[in-house]
C-alpha cells in the first residue's frame, strides 16, 4: 500500500491502490498491481503501464534494463492483464 500511496502522490493513476514489487524469473522485476478501475482494454491498460514503469524507474530508481512482469488485478480480484516484456 505504501508503494501505491507514493506512486499516486508522484501523479500516478487514482485508481491503482496496490503495487507490489518482487523479484520473478531471472531476477527481473514483476509489479503486482491493483486497481479499481473495471475497464480491462488495451488503451487504459497501456497507460497504467507506462505510468507504473515511468515511476518505478524514475522515482524508485529500479532498473528495466532486462524487462519486466506485470500482473493487474481488477476491482473484483480477477485477472485483468498478464504481461511479460523480458529481454
Amino acid at each position: 500500500m505504501a508503494l501505491a500511496e507514493r506512486y499516486r502522490r508522484a501523479g500516478g493513476l487514482e485508481d491503482v491502490y496496490g503495487i507490489r514489487n518482487t523479484s520473478g524469473p531471472d531476477g527481473v522485476p514483476l509489479f503486482i498491481v491493483w486497481t479499481h478501475d473495471p475497464d480491462d482494454d488495451a488503451q487504459p491498460f497501456e497507460r497504467l503501464k507506462r505510468s507504473v514503469t515511468a515511476f518505478m524507474r524514475h522515482r524508485e530508481g529500479l532498473s528495466l534494463s532486462r524487462g519486466y512482469l506485470m500482473d493487474v488485478f481488477g476491482p473484483d480480484g480477477t485477472l485483468q492483464h498478464r504481461l511479460d516484456v523480458r529481454l
